[in-house]
């Protein structure tokens, strides 16, 4: 099941009190030895990974679900969830101590990690032996996992006129992989892909998705890897192949330490979730994205119902049946749904990109209300109206702009603009496609920081300038009228 980013939004909040820094006592720590000591406790993960799977089974467990690790973390801390689980090697020693949590144990059973990839591709599999086998990524893994020697930064060279290694990091943490300052990607799986690339001759692009939406990715040829600590189980091996495991993990479990989480006051929130590691560049990147896929979506939109109201007041039977059906196919499934059959199937092969497949998504799913708003707003006019523009001697072109279209746009305007901040706010969802909007980039912020409230209170406040702007814009084109 997908959770929507309304959903997201809301488990953020439901989890403002465990925010960084914010936590009161954290409660006495557990003490657990083994996965058997977890019976009648409640277990949180991320919704739709192998520990949601693997703990759903069992009924002597509750499992809280959330969309982010950093949900997941600040449930335990809220005391929503008893226990969280992930990688052992996701929660460093550092984020344990300042969020007042501490590793209970590790999971009995070891599992290879590895890089997927498209079934069948052969020739990326083989490529990507070769490349373990000349280089020591031991080294890179111990340097990330185990703060050994530092490595020389890996040289990206000039591979301007090769076709870039797609890469989907499915973590956002440390020191698995992160993004971080300048909006560059580093960790132990963006350093490991980026040598790749070079040995590939190849420049390297990353983008971040959860493993559920990075998998669909790689299957329908988005992406040609999929990173971020991915265990090789049986059911992944079905849709995706997967290369030489490169590490072996245990799940690791962790509970509140039974000490307060260390203080930091609202100033310094703020301060850790825009000024750190530049992360400002993300909201300003994701409000540049929202605009652009709203802005063109709407223009789009306004085109299409232009001509849908035009078919849906033909004489011609076949072109209203077809509107009919149009809107009834828009009405009927979810905008989110459409988003992802467009990106993965329809558009799949096609090279076009994740921003351009959404406006075209939106720009349809626009069309169809605005269709019906152009025709209610051009009904409403009496037809009177008409009869007396051509009896003056009007063309049927000058009563329509001259009488007829003043009168309809003065009616139609407000329903207009509530549509496109209705727009606005579906635009949400395409981080679904790993396009970076304005959500997406609260989501990154949260997953760094483990703060929901100061990137939610950002967002908000934008997302609200943002519709507020949209109505005044079209206020004034009534005003002038």
């Amino acid at each position: 099941m997908r959770i929507t980013p309304l959903a997201r939004l809301i488990s953020g909040v439901l989890l403002l009190g465990a925010t960084a820094a914010c936590s009161k006592g954290s409660g006495e720590a557990l003490d657990l030895r083994s996965e058997k000591d977890l019976s009648g406790l409640t277990i949180s993960c991320t919704a739709g990974n192998y520990y949601d799977t693997k703990f759903s089974k069992r009924e002597d467990v509750t499992v809280f679900g959330t969309t982010t690790e950093a949900d997941a973390i600040n449930a335990v801390r809220q005391g929503l969830a008893d226990v969280f689980v992930t990688d052992e090697v996701l929660m460093t020693r550092d984020v344990l101590d300042r969020l007042g949590m501490k590793l209970a144990f590790l999971g009995e059973d070891p599992f290879d990690v590895a890089y997927a990839m498209k079934k069948g591709n052969v020739s990326l599999r083989r490529q990507f032996d070769e490349f373990l086998a000349s280089t020591s990524v031991e080294d890179i893994i111990g340097h990330w996992l185990r703060g050994t020697d530092v490595l020389p930064d890996p040289n990206e060279g000039d591979y301007s006129g090769a076709s870039p290694l797609r890469c989907i990091v499915a973590q956002n943490m440390e020191p698995v992989g992160y993004l971080g300052e300048g909006g560059k990607w580093y960790g132990m799986d963006p350093d490991i892909l980026t040598r790749f690339a070079n040995f590939l001759g190849r420049p390297v692009e990353f983008k971040y998705m959860d493993v559920g939406a990075g998998i669909m990715a790689v299957e329908a040829g988005q992406a040609d890897l999929l990173a971020g600590f991915i265990f090789v189980t049986e059911e992944r091996s079905k849709f995706v192949d997967f290369a030489a495991p490169y590490y072996t993990c245990h799940p690791g479990y962790f509970v509140s330490a039974g000490s307060e989480a260390r203080t930091i006051g609202f100033g310094d929130r703020l301060k850790m979730s825009l000024i750190t590691e530049s992360r400002w560049k993300l909201i300003t990147a994701g409000l540049l994205e929202t605009l652009k896929i709203t802005v063109f979506a709407i223009l789009l939109g306004t085109l299409l119902g232009a001509g849908v109201c035009a078919a849906r007041r033909s004489r011609r039977k076949w072109l209203r049946s077809a509107a009919s059906v149009y809107g009834a196919f828009i009405a009927g499934i979810p905008t989110l749904v459409l988003l992802l059959i467009m990106f993965y199937v329809v558009f799949a092969k096609s090279g076009i990109g994740g921003s351009t497949v959404a406006i075209i998504t939106f720009g349809l799913c626009f069309a169809s209300s605005a269709g019906n708003i152009f025709d209610s707003s051009i009904s409403s006019v009496p037809k009177g109206q008409t009869e007396a523009g051509l009896s003056l001697g009007f063309t049927p072109l000058q009563t329509f702009t001259g009488i007829v279209f003043p009168q309809a746009l003065r009616k139609g305007l407000p329903l207009f603009a509530g549509e496109c901040v209705s727009l606005l706010k579906s635009t949400s969802i395409v981080g679904y496609i790993a396009i970076q909007d304005l959500t997406r980039a609260s989501d990154l912020i949260r997953s760094r920081t483990f703060d929901a409230l100061v990137p939610l209170i950002i967002i908000t406040v934008i997302y609200f300038v943002l519709a507020w702007a949209i109505r005044q814009l079209l206020n004034l084109l009534l005003i002038k009228k």
